[in-house]
């Protein structure tokens, strides 16, 4: 069985990073977990920043997340939160449900909201996305790309090809698993 992971807010946003996280989670890489709270933050950011894509537009994608990952959704976590201590209490939601789900590792770009302190009393990791990734490369490089020129093959408006999808990772932050994967 995969290992369990929790996606925060801030590794969903990034349409290219989100698609590499979900086909790793459906290649069976890892066990992939959110809640509706990290949704709605990755949706109120898109909303905030895309405003050319339309609410409707963001209902589909977000259905479509749920059904790519079926079993994702983290609940009952909230009586969790009020015992956590991070250096922001509106973090608290994505601790408490990464320790309901029995994560090991958080998937954020936040590190520093994440102290290995507060956390790793959990046995839970923090790792970026690049980080993560890097991981799942050294486990099974072969798989990665694969997910990647899966990517690449979905995109047909407008087309893209592998060297694309690494372009909008890279640009996104994932400069190392690029970089591994050249």
């Amino acid at each position: 069985m995969a290992f369990v992971v929790l996606y925060d807010a801030c590794v969903l946003y990034p349409n290219t990073v989100r698609d590499l996280l979900i086909r790793i989670h459906q290649a069976g890489l890892v066990q992939a977990k959110w809640t509706d709270a990290i949704l709605d933050e990755t949706f109120n950011a898109l909303q905030a920043t895309r405003p050319d894509i339309s609410a409707e537009q963001h209902v589909r994608l977000r259905a479509l997340m749920m059904k790519a990952v079926p079993d994702c959704l983290v609940t009952n976590y909230e009586p969790l939160m009020d015992g956590l201590n991070l250096p922001d209490p509106r973090d608290h939601h994505v601790l408490a449900a990464a320790i309901r789900a029995r994560a090991q590792v958080i998937v954020t770009d936040n590190r520093r909201d994440f102290p290995a302190e507060q956390v790793s009393v959990w046995d839970i990791d923090v790792k970026t996305a690049d980080e993560f990734v890097l991981d799942q490369i050294s486990l099974n490089r072969q798989a990665v790309y694969g997910e990647i020129v899966r990517i690449a093959d979905s995109r047909n408006n407008p087309p893209e090809s592998v060297d694309d999808v690494l372009r909008h990772l890279e640009r996104s932050g994932l400069i190392e698993s690029v970089a591994a994967l050249m």
